[in-house]
Protein backbone atom coordinates (compact mmCIF):
# COMPACT_ATOMS: atom_id res chain seq x y z
CA UNK A 1 0.00 0.00 0.00
CA UNK A 2 1.00 3.28 -0.56
CA UNK A 3 0.16 7.04 0.42
CA UNK A 4 -0.52 9.72 -2.40
CA UNK A 5 -0.71 13.20 -1.96
CA UNK A 6 -1.72 15.45 -4.87
CA UNK A 7 -0.06 19.09 -5.11
CA UNK A 8 -0.04 21.54 -8.48
CA UNK A 9 -3.59 22.31 -9.21
CA UNK A 10 -4.93 25.85 -9.46
CA UNK A 11 -7.07 28.23 -11.14
CA UNK A 12 -5.51 29.20 -14.65
CA UNK A 13 -6.59 30.74 -17.80
CA UNK A 14 -7.82 28.65 -20.96
CA UNK A 15 -4.55 27.95 -22.69
CA UNK A 16 -2.40 28.07 -19.91
CA UNK A 17 -0.29 25.02 -18.17
CA UNK A 18 -0.34 23.15 -15.08
CA UNK A 19 2.07 20.41 -13.89
CA UNK A 20 0.46 18.01 -11.34
CA UNK A 21 2.40 16.24 -8.97
CA UNK A 22 2.19 13.40 -6.67
CA UNK A 23 4.01 12.06 -4.01
CA UNK A 24 4.28 8.27 -2.89
CA UNK A 25 5.03 6.74 0.49
CA UNK A 26 6.89 3.83 0.73
CA UNK A 27 9.92 2.13 -0.38
CA UNK A 28 8.48 0.21 -3.20
CA UNK A 29 7.09 2.92 -5.56
CA UNK A 30 9.01 1.53 -8.50
CA UNK A 31 6.81 -1.44 -8.43
CA UNK A 32 3.47 0.10 -8.72
CA UNK A 33 1.71 1.29 -12.14
CA UNK A 34 0.40 4.69 -11.77
CA UNK A 35 -2.52 6.81 -13.06
CA UNK A 36 -4.16 9.76 -13.30
CA UNK A 37 -8.17 10.67 -13.19
CA UNK A 38 -10.28 13.42 -13.11
CA UNK A 39 -13.62 13.73 -11.93
CA UNK A 40 -15.87 16.93 -13.12
CA UNK A 41 -18.49 18.24 -11.00
CA UNK A 42 -21.68 15.93 -11.84
CA UNK A 43 -19.86 13.56 -14.10
CA UNK A 44 -18.45 10.22 -13.26
CA UNK A 45 -14.57 10.10 -12.58
CA UNK A 46 -12.21 9.24 -16.18
CA UNK A 47 -9.02 7.97 -16.62
CA UNK A 48 -6.82 11.00 -17.78
CA UNK A 49 -3.01 8.83 -18.36
CA UNK A 50 -1.61 6.17 -16.72
CA UNK A 51 2.09 5.13 -16.56
CA UNK A 52 3.72 2.14 -16.10
CA UNK A 53 6.49 0.96 -13.34
CA UNK A 54 9.65 1.30 -15.14
CA UNK A 55 7.26 4.52 -17.00
CA UNK A 56 8.28 2.77 -20.27
CA UNK A 57 4.79 2.52 -20.94
CA UNK A 58 1.81 5.09 -21.40
CA UNK A 59 -1.41 5.54 -21.77
CA UNK A 60 -3.96 8.83 -22.31
CA UNK A 61 -7.56 9.25 -22.96
CA UNK A 62 -8.33 10.60 -26.34
CA UNK A 63 -9.38 14.04 -24.34
CA UNK A 64 -5.77 14.43 -23.45
CA UNK A 65 -4.00 12.78 -26.27
CA UNK A 66 -1.31 15.51 -27.65
CA UNK A 67 -1.82 17.93 -24.65
CA UNK A 68 -0.74 16.36 -21.85
CA UNK A 69 2.66 14.21 -20.55
CA UNK A 70 2.69 11.88 -18.10
CA UNK A 71 6.17 10.86 -16.69
CA UNK A 72 7.73 10.10 -13.03
CA UNK A 73 10.70 9.70 -11.13
CA UNK A 74 11.10 6.85 -9.28
CA UNK A 75 14.11 8.07 -7.30
CA UNK A 76 11.57 10.62 -5.83
CA UNK A 77 8.43 8.58 -5.62
CA UNK A 78 6.75 11.01 -7.57
CA UNK A 79 4.24 11.23 -10.87
CA UNK A 80 3.83 14.19 -12.89
CA UNK A 81 0.72 15.13 -15.16
CA UNK A 82 2.18 17.99 -17.52
CA UNK A 83 -0.85 19.61 -18.97
CA UNK A 84 -0.91 22.22 -21.83
CA UNK A 85 -3.47 23.90 -24.00
CA UNK A 86 -5.55 23.83 -20.96
CA UNK A 87 -9.84 24.01 -21.71
CA UNK A 88 -12.46 24.64 -19.47
CA UNK A 89 -13.83 20.88 -19.94
CA UNK A 90 -10.93 20.41 -18.37
CA UNK A 91 -11.94 21.41 -15.06
CA UNK A 92 -12.04 18.91 -12.37
CA UNK A 93 -10.63 17.10 -9.08
CA UNK A 94 -7.51 15.57 -10.39
CA UNK A 95 -6.34 12.00 -8.59
CA UNK A 96 -3.48 9.78 -8.62
CA UNK A 97 -3.83 6.55 -8.02
CA UNK A 98 -1.59 3.72 -7.92
CA UNK A 99 -1.80 -0.42 -8.36
CA UNK A 100 1.06 -2.73 -7.58
CA UNK A 101 2.86 -4.22 -10.85
CA UNK A 102 3.89 -4.61 -14.02
CA UNK A 103 1.86 -3.55 -16.91
CA UNK A 104 -0.31 0.08 -18.21
CA UNK A 105 -3.37 0.33 -16.60
CA UNK A 106 -6.21 2.22 -18.14
CA UNK A 107 -9.70 1.40 -15.76
CA UNK A 108 -10.10 2.99 -12.75
CA UNK A 109 -10.79 -0.30 -11.20
CA UNK A 110 -7.88 -1.66 -11.60
CA UNK A 111 -6.01 0.65 -9.07
CA UNK A 112 -6.13 -0.28 -5.72
CA UNK A 113 -4.47 3.58 -3.81
CA UNK A 114 -5.89 6.78 -4.35
CA UNK A 115 -4.81 10.42 -3.21
CA UNK A 116 -7.40 13.02 -1.77
CA UNK A 117 -7.55 14.99 -5.40
CA UNK A 118 -6.59 18.43 -6.59
CA UNK A 119 -8.59 20.63 -8.15
CA UNK A 120 -8.03 22.55 -11.78
CA UNK A 121 -10.40 25.20 -12.58
CA UNK A 122 -9.47 26.80 -16.44
CA UNK A 123 -11.26 29.58 -16.98
CA UNK A 124 -12.53 30.80 -20.42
Amino acid sequence: QVQLVESGGGLVQAGGSLKLSCAASGRTFSSYAMGWFRQAPGKERDTVASISHNGGNTYYANSVKGRSTISRDNAKNTVYLQMNSLKPEDTAVYYCAARFGVGIFALEESYTDWGQGTQVTVSS
